[in-house]
């Protein structure tokens, strides 16, 4: 779900563009949606992806705007339509929408950072351990088809690290997350191995902040920073909990901070030869050979993790 022709890459170069012809032409988003009689509401979620916007919709708004390169047009309404090309929406029966709206940002984005104070993030996730997690964590959803298709979405997501212009991606977890036996100690083990082989093969940067660290700001919550090659294009942020989920990529300043938070983080974690070590020591000092219990861990938070 990557490249030129990505129906997340191209609505987002769509959006970009739609506000970029806007504010040229002096009109906010009240005036412009006074302009064609719309509701302000309308033009908001076309702006910021919420919806998509039709061929017959993008002329009007491009003739308000006072666009006349036909050429321009053209290639405008054939990127809306190409955009509107099936990608994560099949999985809606699963995903929640701004869940929705932060994987068609994530296949396109050229930097991953992550935080994850309690579990091992789904991009990062084995098939056992994900399902030992969906079965016991997931707010009473736990059919087999909806843990089947929760999977799927994981499995799909995985196969960024086997595109040649992956994304660099970063994670920063608590030492809790690495240590919670979530399905059992034999799946736990087969988990931080699989860890350990992604970021030697150099797929992606995995640090751990250490108990001996003691507070600190990622025990706030997880957190994820997703940023993009086009300058143009501002970086996403998304937050995860039991409540509910947001997407946002209008407030810098909260970006920002969050930023900053991240690579404060970053200061205080392990991570390369010290990170393997931790996993090293973790792995040999849990209990339970391969035919120990397998025992799910419930945790609060939910599916999209």
């Amino acid at each position: 779900m990557a490249g030129e022709r990505n129906p997340a890459v191209l609505r987002r170069r769509l959006r970009t563009e739609l506000r970029r012809a806007r504010s040229t032409s002096g009109l906010t988003q009240r005036d412009a949606a006074t302009g064609l009689d719309w509701s302000p509401s309308k033009l908001i979620r076309i702006e910021n992806g919420s919806v998509g916007v039709t061929p017959v919709d993008l002329r009007a708004l491009l003739s308000l705007y006072g666009v006349t390169d036909g050429g321009w047009i053209e290639s405008l309404v054939e990127m809306a339509r190409a955009s509107k090309r099936p990608g994560w929406g099949e999985y809606r029966d699963v995903l929640s929408r701004e869940f929705l709206i932060y994987l068609e940002n994530e296949a396109s984005a050229s930097i991953i950072r992550q935080t994850e104070p309690l579990l091992v993030p789904g991009l990062l996730q084995t098939e056992e351990y994900s399902r030992a997690w969906l079965r016991s964590g997931n707010l009473g959803r736990e059919s087999a088809k909806f843990i089947d298709r929760a999977w799927e979405v994981r499995a799909s997501r995985q196969e960024i690290f086997d595109q040649p212009d992956r994304p660099e991606m970063i994670f920063i977890l608590d030492e809790a997350a690495v240590r919670r036996h979530v399905g059992g100690a034999s799946i736990m083990r087969r988990q931080l191995e699989f860890l350990k082989s992604v970021v030697t093969s150099g797929q992606v940067e995995i640090a751990v902040i250490p108990f001996s660290a003691g507070a600190h700001q990622g025990l706030r919550g997880p957190f994820t920073i997703l940023e993009f090659a086009e300058p143009e294009d501002d970086p996403v942020l998304y937050f995860e909990n039991s409540l509910g989920d947001t997407v946002t990529r209008d407030d810098t300043d909260l970006t920002s901070q969050y930023l900053t938070n991240f690579l404060e983080l970053q200061e205080i974690a392990v991570q390369g030869a010290e990170f393997l070590t931790l996993i090293d020591r973790t792995i040999a000092g849990m209990a339970g050979g391969a035919g120990g219990a397998e025992v799910a861990v419930p945790h609060p938070l939910s599916a999209e993790a």
